[in-house]
Order: structure tokens, then C-alpha cells, then sequence
């Protein structure tokens, strides 16, 4: 095996079990990362300037001794990633977590500590019960102090992200997809492989598959899980984000209709829910005919998605179409 390279081994059934996930609770920890080292984030600068105001101290305390400024922090603050997570159900995943795990995890991070951070660790690792309660407690302030505010938004890139990267699957295959996902990440044979900077290993997927987990405030950089009881994992940086993404734009609307046309943006911007043609050239006081024109190229730009509903068409954005007008 190369050196500093980690493998995914795949098996026929796990390449058919490639699929995406979106994790609050991986999000959430890279920004307690980013507060610590921003240095390292210039992207997430206009962001950090927003919030250093409002972090919770004692919460973001707990944390800092989870979640250093670079390498591991515990697997179980990034379980479990699925297409449609949400907040709360990170909050009820990290409530089940095992005591047995959180005694793992934690061992791995004694690894890496010293000094009174050792032991403070230490001390969570003998007693997981009650760091598994004081953990659920920070991770909601953190969150309602840090990203709460701006979920939508990021929930948007994230979904977006995904909706592009399976379009790719489809056409250019599945290995092309995923040797895009970052400049370290390729696919050679049966394994999907990861340069790391110290660490080697083989990952058997075993019938579960890789489950690829974009992220925001992870960009530019791309990491993975691959320990039980977790699936492996590799999280990848999302497409779109730039240094405003947390205000959502460069420009709102304007810079939607230079982008589009003022006609197609303003059709796009108004499928806030499915409409049919009439509806939208109503809206947008256009002919039927211009908006049904405007539907078309925004239907093969793959912004909109067009479904019949009895003698009715119904046009709605896609997750790139609701990516592309949330700054606007």
C-alpha cells in the first residue's frame, strides 16, 4: 500500500451503495475549529466576524477540548450523515451514543492531548454519562449561537452540492464524480483513495458502501471516518461557497439577472412553490409563451424540474435552482 494514503476498498455491492448524507454535527465541529484557527480559513473570515461576539464561553470551552485546531476530534459528533438530517436529529443521534464509545473516542483524543487538556479529557473519558449530557447541552448553545442563524442557507449549498454531484454520476460515471470531489481524492481500481498527510490505511467497505458527506465549513479541505460503528465516510469540500456565503450573495437579485437574464431570474425567483405555466407568466407578467421558453432553458440548465399533474404541468425549482436564488 502506498504511504500516507488511505483506501476504500470496494466490493461490486458497495459501489452500488456509494450515496450522500449532510451532517450538522460535522459542520458544527469545524466551526469550533475555524474560531480556534482562522488563520487557515479566509473564506469563513466574513462569518467568524459575525459571530465572535455571541460564542457561548463555557460550551465552546467543552468543545475546544473535543475539537482541537487540527486533526482528529471524536467520530461520534459527525454521526450519523443522511440526506435529510436536521438539527434536532443530530441532537437525538448524540443522546444514544453509547457510553462505550464516547470512552473510545475520547481515548483517541488523549493521544493527541497534553498539558491540562489531557486531563481535563481524561476526566470526560471516566465519566462518559455525564459527558455524553454536558456534550448535548454545549452542542445546542453552539449551535443556536453559531449556525442556527444560517442553516438555511448553508442547508442550501450542501443539497446543492449533492443535486450536481448526482447529475455527474449520471453522466460523466461514477468514478469521475468521485475523483472530482477534491484534488486528494482519486479512484483507481476497486478503491476510492485519499492522500493524507501522516496516516495509511485500508478500508474493506464490506457492503456498506461510502457515504460521502459534503461540507461548508470544511472548505477548502476534505477528511474521512472510516472506524466502526460508523460507515466509511468522506467529506469533501461543497461547491459554492465564497466569502459572503453566509449572507446568502454577491448581489442579490441583481446579480441573479445579470447571471440568467432578468427574465428567466425573475421566473426562477418566483417558483417559491410548484406553479403551472400560466401561473408563472401571470406572475412575472410575461406571455405564455415567453415563460414557457424561459421554463425550458432553466429546465435544461437542470434549475427547474417540470412534472404533469392532470392536465396541468407543474414547473419547481431544483435544489440548484433554490441554491441559485437564495442569495437573491
Amino acid at each position: 500500500m502506498d504511504r500516507n494514503v488511505v483506501a476504500f476498498r470496494l466490493g461490486a455491492a458497495d459501489i452500488s451503495a456509494i450515496r450522500f448524507g449532510i451532517s450538522p454535527g460535522h459542520e458544527l465541529s469545524l466551526a469550533v475549529r475555524a474560531l480556534q484557527a482562522p488563520a487557515h480559513q479566509p473564506l469563513h473570515w466574513a462569518w467568524l466576524r459575525d459571530v465572535r461576539g455571541a460564542v457561548p464561553a463555557g460550551a465552546f470551552g467543552l468543545f475546544t477540548d473535543l475539537v482541537a485546531p487540527a486533526a482528529y476530534f471524536p467520530d461520534f459528533l459527525s454521526l450519523t450523515p443522511a440526506p435529510d438530517m436536521t438539527p434536532a436529529d443530530q441532537v437525538d443521534l448524540l443522546r444514544a451514543v453509547p457510553a462505550e464509545q464516547i470512552r473510545a473516542d475520547l481515548a483517541k483524543v488523549l493521544l493527541r492531548a497534553s498539558g491540562a487538556r489531557h486531563a481535563r479529557v481524561a476526566a470526560m473519558r471516566e465519566d462518559p454519562d455525564g459527558t455524553r449530557e454536558r456534550v448535548v447541552a454545549a452542542w445546542r448553545e453552539l449551535w443556536d449561537a453559531l449556525l442556527a442563524p444560517y442553516w438555511a442557507l448553508l442547508r442550501r449549498l450542501l443539497v446543492a452540492d449533492v443535486a450536481a454531484r448526482s447529475r455527474e454520476a449520471g453522466g460523466a460515471g461514477l468514478a469521475a464524480m468521485v475523483a472530482a470531489l477534491h484534488e486528494r481524492v482519486s479512484w483507481h481500481g476497486d478503491a476510492v483513495r485519499v492522500r493524507m498527510r501522516q496516516w495509511s490505511e485500508t478500508v474493506p467497505c464490506e457492503g456498506s458502501g461510502l457515504l460521502l458527506v459534503p461540507s461548508v465549513l470544511g472548505v477548502p479541505y476534505c477528511s474521512v471516518l472510516t472506524e466502526p460503528p460508523a460507515p466509511p465516510m468522506l467529506f469533501y469540500p461543497a461547491r459554492g461557497v465564497t466569502e459572503v456565503w453566509h449572507r446568502g450573495a454577491t448581489g442579490g437579485f441583481p446579480a441573479l439577472a445579470g447571471l440568467l437574464g432578468e427574465g428567466r431570474a425573475r421566473v426562477l425567483a418566483g417558483l417559491d412553490c410548484p406553479r403551472s405555466t400560466s401561473d408563472v407568466a401571470n406572475g412575472c407578467g410575461l406571455a405564455v409563451s415567453t415563460a414557457s421558453h424561459h421554463l425550458e432553458r432553466l429546465r435544461a440548465a437542470g434549475l427547474v424540474d417540470s412534472r404533469r399533474d392532470g392536465i396541468r404541468v407543474l414547473h419547481a425549482r431544483t435544489p440548484l435552482g433554490d441554491a441559485l436564488v437564495a442569495p437573491a
